[in-house]
């Protein structure tokens, strides 16, 4: 990666150009730049998949929103996020934020937070008084699930490695805060439900995680799919599943923005009206520079970093 000077992007018809003051690092940027995500975007190219800003130019075509809107937004493929400067979809990939909320908080939202609701309440239906068990709860996508749990009610079991990280879940309010690396959380979740198991299992490692979480699911309990950052595609073992009467779900959120914008949108509202009323705050552990993203993506790959990064400009 090399921080370089550029034109300005142009606007096409149906987009908007923001002025960009905070973009957020994710997982998937690290996978793009390692040429290990699924779709490779041509070289070169700018990472970067969460913005917020201010938009300074309206494509022709776009009616929802105006000049000088603060807004968070998902860039296009190929400019990217980590800019002055970015273009966006408005239809689909641009949202309102409050004054309230700053542009730090707006970057590190969207993808998260929408996984998080969707998975949680959309997938799971997770109800008041289940029990919640969230991998790498320290991580930017499990520390959005332990704030949407509490706020939906349930009551929360994070894992995560290391005392640093389990002391994050501690303070984001988990019942129950784990270090995997030195206790097994089977006989931990056993013993914190009485016997019963998690209802819900929000999971964004996958591997011997997934593996482990089947042997301590509830009786019509829900396992969610979120991801693999431990890098092992699990196997769900369909008789088990079966015999211990559990769902193993699903949760492609980037495939709501094609197959249901609409509800896109509805969670989108849904969470601003939750970070107004004091029940979600992204928790963000490091501000960089843009010509510090390079080293900061490094350390996200490698598991050194806790909560959201978020590169201020």
């Amino acid at each position: 990666m090399a921080l370089e000077d550029g034109p300005e992007p142009v606007v096409g018809p149906g987009e908007v150009r923001l002025r960009v003051h905070a973009a957020a690092l994710n997982f998937p940027d690290v996978l793009m730049c390692r040429g290990e995500y699924q779709v490779k975007p041509p070289l070169p190219f700018t990472p970067g998949a969460e913005v917020a800003g201010v938009v300074d130019e309206i494509g022709v075509g776009v009616e929802r929103f105006r000049v000088g809107d603060r807004v968070l937004a998902i860039p296009n493929f190929g400019p990217g996020g980590f800019a002055e400067s970015t273009t966006a979809n408005a239809s689909g990939g641009v949202f309102p934020i409050p004054d309230s909320m700053s542009f730090a908080a707006g970057s590190a939202l969207h993808v998260v937070y929408q996984t998080g609701h969707l998975a949680l309440h959309r997938r799971a239906h997770l109800q008041p008084g289940e029990t919640l068990l969230v991998h790498a709860g320290a991580g930017g996508v499990g520390s959005a699930a332990i704030q949407l749990g509490l706020a939906a009610g349930a009551r929360v079991v994070a894992t995560a490695g290391g005392p640093e990280k389990v002391e994050v879940c501690r303070k984001l309010g988990a019942h129950l805060a784990l270090d995997y690396r030195e206790h097994d959380f089977v006989d931990a979740v056993k013993e914190f439900t009485e016997g019963r198991g998690a209802d819900v299992v929000y999971d964004p490692v996958g591997g011997d995680t997934y593996d482990r979480s089947t042997k301590c699911i509830a009786f019509e309990g829900r396992i969610l799919i979120i991801g693999f950052t431990g890098g092992r595609f699990a196997e769900a073992r369909t008789n088990h599943v079966l015999i211990k009467n559990y769902a193993v779900v699903g949760v492609h959120w980037g495939l709501y923005n094609v197959m249901n914008p609409r509800l896109v949108r509805e969670t989108h509202d849904e969470l601003i009206r939750l970070f107004e009323a004091g029940k979600i705050d992204p928790l963000i552990s490091e501000r960089v520079s843009l010509a510090e993203v390079p080293a900061a993506l490094a350390r996200l790959g490698s598991r050194g970093t806790y909560g959201k990064v978020v590169c201020e400009l």
